[in-house]
């Protein structure tokens, strides 16, 4: 399943802006869950020195987004609706966990959960994202 995977993780650094940056590796899929290990580099900070939200937010569009992908083998792609987020306590420069799950999936609309870990394993935002879904152009 991880090398299957990362095909589309490949993709997505190759073809994406943020696939490139966040730098995603595979921890663990189950239906309608994805859990990814994620990288936020130096560019992604504030001079507060703290990792800037929106960058968050663009962190966790991406992990909810390539759940719907995958399942779907590539042939939808989720175009953002909404994205609604809530920022608990700040993250730092390095490595995060990023997780999603799948709340309610139609045939035009989804709904799915993301969350951002730090290292201690705290919870640090929370998005909820819907999305049109729509026929991609992604190519195997």
């Amino acid at each position: 399943m991880k090398e299957e995977f990362q095909k589309y993780l490949d993709y997505h650094k190759t073809n994406g802006g943020t696939g490139k940056i966040f730098k995603f590796e595979i921890l663990e899929y189950k239906a309608g869950f994805l859990k990814l290990k994620g990288m936020f580099p130096s560019e992604t900070i504030n001079p507060n020195g703290t990792v800037q939200g929106g960058q968050m937010n663009s962190m966790l569009d991406d992990v909810t987004s390539l759940l719907l992908i995958y399942e779907s083998k590539g042939t939808i792609y989720p175009n953002s609706t909404n994205l609604h987020s809530v920022h608990h306590r700040p993250l730092f420069e390095g490595e995060v966990i990023a997780t999603a799950q799948l709340i309610k999936k139609g045939k035009k609309i989804a709904t799915i959960k993301g969350e951002l870990f730090n290292s201690d394993g705290e919870i640090a935002a929370t998005l909820l994202h819907t999305a049109v879904i729509m026929e991609s152009s992604y190519r195997k």
